[in-house]
Protein backbone atom coordinates (compact mmCIF):
# COMPACT_ATOMS: atom_id res chain seq x y z
CA UNK A 1 0.00 0.00 0.00
CA UNK A 2 1.07 3.34 -1.13
CA UNK A 3 0.86 6.63 1.40
CA UNK A 4 -0.98 9.59 0.28
CA UNK A 5 -2.02 13.26 1.40
CA UNK A 6 -5.64 14.08 0.24
CA UNK A 7 -6.18 17.49 0.70
CA UNK A 8 -9.72 18.95 -0.19
CA UNK A 9 -11.86 21.97 0.01
CA UNK A 10 -15.65 22.14 1.58
CA UNK A 11 -18.13 24.90 0.63
CA UNK A 12 -18.51 27.62 3.45
CA UNK A 13 -22.42 28.59 2.31
CA UNK A 14 -23.53 25.33 4.23
CA UNK A 15 -24.58 24.73 7.81
CA UNK A 16 -21.39 23.56 9.88
CA UNK A 17 -23.24 20.63 10.86
CA UNK A 18 -23.54 19.69 7.16
CA UNK A 19 -19.63 20.06 6.34
CA UNK A 20 -18.58 17.76 8.92
CA UNK A 21 -21.29 15.43 7.70
CA UNK A 22 -18.90 16.03 4.48
CA UNK A 23 -15.97 15.15 6.00
CA UNK A 24 -17.20 11.66 7.52
CA UNK A 25 -18.80 10.86 4.11
CA UNK A 26 -15.36 11.26 2.41
CA UNK A 27 -13.35 9.60 5.02
CA UNK A 28 -16.07 6.86 4.84
CA UNK A 29 -15.31 6.44 1.25
CA UNK A 30 -11.33 5.87 2.12
CA UNK A 31 -12.14 3.34 4.99
CA UNK A 32 -14.79 1.53 3.23
CA UNK A 33 -12.19 0.59 0.56
CA UNK A 34 -9.56 -0.88 3.30
CA UNK A 35 -7.57 2.86 3.38
CA UNK A 36 -5.75 3.42 6.85
CA UNK A 37 -6.43 6.96 8.08
CA UNK A 38 -2.56 7.99 9.81
CA UNK A 39 -4.02 11.31 10.15
CA UNK A 40 -6.69 13.74 9.56
CA UNK A 41 -6.89 17.35 10.19
CA UNK A 42 -9.34 20.04 9.93
CA UNK A 43 -7.31 23.30 9.13
CA UNK A 44 -10.82 25.43 9.38
CA UNK A 45 -11.89 28.00 7.05
CA UNK A 46 -9.45 29.95 4.92
CA UNK A 47 -9.73 31.96 2.31
CA UNK A 48 -9.02 30.31 -1.10
CA UNK A 49 -6.45 31.50 -3.66
CA UNK A 50 -9.00 32.66 -5.90
CA UNK A 51 -12.16 32.35 -6.35
CA UNK A 52 -14.27 29.59 -6.99
CA UNK A 53 -18.07 29.24 -8.05
CA UNK A 54 -18.42 33.07 -6.56
CA UNK A 55 -16.99 31.95 -3.01
CA UNK A 56 -13.66 33.12 -1.52
CA UNK A 57 -13.43 31.11 1.76
CA UNK A 58 -13.63 27.31 2.10
CA UNK A 59 -13.58 24.64 4.67
CA UNK A 60 -10.12 22.66 4.62
CA UNK A 61 -9.20 19.32 6.10
CA UNK A 62 -6.23 16.84 5.30
CA UNK A 63 -6.08 13.27 5.59
CA UNK A 64 -2.77 10.99 5.54
CA UNK A 65 -3.71 8.04 4.74
CA UNK A 66 -1.85 4.15 3.30
CA UNK A 67 -4.09 2.73 0.95
CA UNK A 68 -5.00 0.45 -2.07
CA UNK A 69 -4.82 2.63 -5.04
CA UNK A 70 -8.53 1.50 -5.43
CA UNK A 71 -9.31 3.60 -2.65
CA UNK A 72 -7.35 6.39 -3.71
CA UNK A 73 -9.63 6.33 -7.39
CA UNK A 74 -13.25 5.66 -5.06
CA UNK A 75 -12.03 8.67 -3.52
CA UNK A 76 -11.83 10.59 -6.47
CA UNK A 77 -14.81 9.51 -8.22
CA UNK A 78 -16.36 10.15 -5.35
CA UNK A 79 -14.97 14.21 -4.90
CA UNK A 80 -15.61 14.68 -8.47
CA UNK A 81 -19.25 14.20 -7.80
CA UNK A 82 -19.60 15.57 -4.72
CA UNK A 83 -21.37 19.31 -4.99
CA UNK A 84 -20.33 20.40 -1.51
CA UNK A 85 -16.62 19.88 -2.91
CA UNK A 86 -14.72 22.78 -4.26
CA UNK A 87 -11.59 21.21 -5.20
CA UNK A 88 -9.85 18.02 -3.75
CA UNK A 89 -5.91 17.09 -4.35
CA UNK A 90 -4.52 13.57 -3.93
CA UNK A 91 -0.91 13.91 -3.97
CA UNK A 92 1.40 10.14 -3.34
CA UNK A 93 3.84 10.32 -0.82
CA UNK A 94 7.69 8.73 -2.07
CA UNK A 95 9.15 7.71 1.39
CA UNK A 96 13.24 7.74 1.49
Amino acid sequence: MNKYEITFIVRPDIEEAQIKKVAEEMKKVLTEQKANIIEEKAMGQRELAYEINKLNTGYYYLYVVTSPVEAIKEFDRVARINENLLRHLVVKVEEK
